[in-house]
């Protein structure tokens, strides 16, 4: 990681916006892909300095459509806060003196995208990563990998997994969730585990695999897990956005949102975290279907969220806690996302999440920041967590795992056993907390 001074004369945010008006064929829409697109492809790190450097910025990166990977939109940009965004090589060229010209400073935190993927998964074979038995979790897995380890684990531990489907994604993949848990009586309280809701993110099904290895290897030893399965159930869905993290691993690495088609502007896809039925389409989502954030034509739009929605309401009597796992940022949030308000039960989740973190960090110093989602992060409407928490499950988190920038999407796989090590510690945490009836 370095950093370039950009020097350059001063320009106003007018002048800096009409500039980029000129120059908005810079980053075309899905100008990536896992191939040879991506090569020195760049990924950077603006911190604005003064309300002027905001509006910039805003200004630029919405007008380009830029690939943002943090924040999630432009407009969630704010000074003294960091945002990191892929630069294509066709847009190096222009984008970077534009920045010098506006004399906002930047840093370079990877100089070649397409050589660090090919880093990540350099030195193992196809078939190191497919041998049951022998399962490796610390590599990434594609979708088809992922299936296939469900049904061996539904096979090989049919008295604590069970594999079901809650429906069918827009392309026609099942949507596959584990139950999780020791058959011991008819009704038990349960807590529901989701992974991959934005595609790009792959430490998130890296963690639900890692969650189900970790239950079935230590149930036998482990006092805290036995106690966990028996007491409760696991509903654990490792690929929530089936079509998009597909879509990751054959076409472009960084795709954000669910596959469903736009007609009329021939994009694809919604973020299937602004799609559900609270406060939609609100603050911190967008009405345009070539945004990142693109809330969707209505709510439950898309056909994973609508299964899972209706799963969730089925049960949520059952449920009592919903975690949702995502990258990156190294937070634990909780209600509400969509608005700056207290939760009725704060004491109880705040209680929850201090504790988690702090068992976190136990593992290996790592410290995340925690509270509700619209000040400890941003405010976003139509957030799961706040869909589920308005449902009636009193304990909804969103882990927001490593890490803060240096590798952002591209988490190497040597870092995937300490991140779901410590992670684990935080789920079990709260998972016990729940047992002990402060709702």
């Amino acid at each position: 990681m370095y950093a370039l001074r950009i020097l350059g004369a001063k320009v106003s945010p007018a002048r800096a916006v009409a500039a980029v008006h000129q120059r908005q064929d810079l980053v075309p829409e899905n100008s990536s892909t896992l191939g040879a697109f991506l090569e020195h492809d760049k990924l950077i790190r603006v911190v604005p300095e003064s309300e002027r450097e905001t509006q910039i910025l805003r200004a630029a990166f919405n007008r380009l459509k830029v690939d943002l990977w943090q924040p999630s939109s432009p407009f969630h940009i704010v000074e003294g806060a960091f945002a990191d965004v892929r630069v294509p090589q066709n847009a190096t060229r222009s984008l970077l003196p534009f920045l010098q010209q506006a004399n906002i400073q930047y840093t370079i935190l990877i100089s070649d995208l397409q050589q660090a993927i090919e880093n990540q998964t350099a030195g193992r074979s196809h078939r190191s990563r497919r041998s049951l038995p022998g399962y490796n979790y610390e590599v990434y897995h594609s979708l088809e990998e992922i299936e296939d380890w469900m049904h061996y684990l539904n096979t090989t531990y049919s008295d604590l997994v069970y594999m079901f489907s809650v429906g069918k994604s827009y392309e026609g993949r099942p949507l596959y969730v584990l139950k999780l848990g020791k058959r011991s009586r008819p009704y038990k309280k349960a807590v529901w585990i989701d992974c991959g809701i934005h595609a790009r993110e792959w430490i998130g099904p890296a963690f639900c695999q890692w969650f189900v290895k970790e239950a079935l290897q230590t149930y036998q030893t482990d006092p805290d897990m036995r106690k966990m399965l028996t007491q409760l159930y696991f509903y654990i869905m490792p690929v929530f956005n089936v079509d998009g993290y597909h879509f990751s691993w054959t076409n472009d690495r960084f795709w954000r949102k669910t596959r469903s088609k736009n007609m009329r502007f021939h994009c694809h896809g919604v973020d299937a975290n602004r799609n559900w039925k609270v406060k939609w389409c609100d603050e911190g989502a967008s009405l345009h279907p070539c945004d990142d954030t693109y809330c969707g034509p209505f709510p439950e739009s898309e056909p994973e969220v609508k299964a899972v929605a209706h799963f969730l309401r089925k049960h949520r009597k059952q449920i009592k806690a919903y975690l949702s796992f995502h990258a990156y940022a190294q937070m634990l949030l909780y209600p509400y996302s969509y608005k700056y308000a207290t939760i009725p039960n704060f004491n109880c989740v705040e209680s929850a999440a201090y504790n988690a973190v702090n068992a976190l960090q136990s593992a290996y110093g790592v410290r995340y920041r925690y509270g509700p989602a619209s000040s400890t992060l941003y405010v976003s409407s139509g957030s799961s967590m706040d869909w589920a928490y308005k449902n009636g499950i009193p304990y909804a988190f969103a882990f927001e795992l490593r890490d803060t920038g240096h590798f952002g999407f591209l988490l190497p796989e040597m870092l995937i056993k300490p991140t779901c090590t410590e992670t684990m510690l935080a789920v079990k945490n709260i998972t016990l907390h729940l047992l002990k009836k402060c709702h």
